[in-house]
């Protein structure tokens, strides 16, 4: 694991925490020196501030993206706006946790995020939907291949995350069936963040922006005060 944090005191004490729960941490303090590591070591996953001083967590994100590289991202941010979260989301991060954090809660995504790197897909061939829909999930136009962990609108290709993609099979899996927020959370994050997390809402509101289309029925609902539901109305 390479963690990157530039404040000394957070760095140390998540080092240390890290250790303990059996993890091997390799600690660094910019986001200069996370691109080098992450080049020099290829961790199995990567745990990013977002406010570091030169190159911030974000454009570390970047940067291993744009060189194709899918290791999972957890972001440390102490930026609590929705759309301070989706900048994360959008330069390609899995998922994030917001400071002063608990440390469990970091483990527990932790633990989600590596759980789901044994399914990614490894491979090119992004170019072009296979023709047969074996071992596809199907609902409505929605189409998803598990297995190689890719999903089309129509004839449209989702570039989702790898949490968007296990969220959207979730939904999809179930289609017409709301699931409730405890329910959601603990099948994607294997950990209840309880009802005053905007988690899941930034999640879905991220993956209908990416699912939804000009001319399309929207098909990820809101049922208030329960869950989601994606169903075509």
């Amino acid at each position: 694991m390479l963690l990157a944090e530039d404040d000394r005191a957070i760095r140390h004490a998540l080092e240390r925490a890290l250790t303990l729960e059996g993890y091997e941490v390799t600690a660094v303090a910019d986001g200069v020196e996370a691109i080098a590591q992450a080049h020099r070591s290829a961790p199995d996953i990567l745990v990013l501030d977002v406010m570091m001083p030169g190159i911030d967590g974000l454009q570390v994100c970047r940067v291993l993206r744009a060189e194709g590289d899918r290791t999972p991202i957890l972001m440390l941010t102490a930026l609590v706006e929705t759309p301070d979260r989706i900048a994360g989301l959008d330069a390609g991060a899995d998922d994030y946790v917001v400071k002063p954090f608990d440390v469990d809660e970091v483990f527990a995504r932790l633990r989600a995020l590596l759980r789901r790197t044994d399914g990614a897909a490894s491979g090119d061939g992004r170019d072009a939907a296979p023709a047969e829909p074996v071992g596809q999930v199907v609902a409505a136009d929605l189409r998803m291949d598990p297995q190689a962990r890719r999903a089309w609108r129509g004839e449209r290709e989702l570039e989702l995350t790898r949490t968007e993609f296990d969220l959207l099979e979730l939904l999809v899996r179930n289609a017409g069936i709301v699931l409730d927020h405890a329910t959601i959370y603990d099948r994607i994050w294997g950990y209840d963040f309880g009802p005053g997390s905007k988690n899941l809402a930034v999640y879905v509101g991220y993956l209908r922006r990416k699912v939804d289309e000009p001319g399309a029925d929207s098909l990820i609902h809101t049922v208030r005060g329960v869950g989601y539901v994606l169903r075509e109305d």
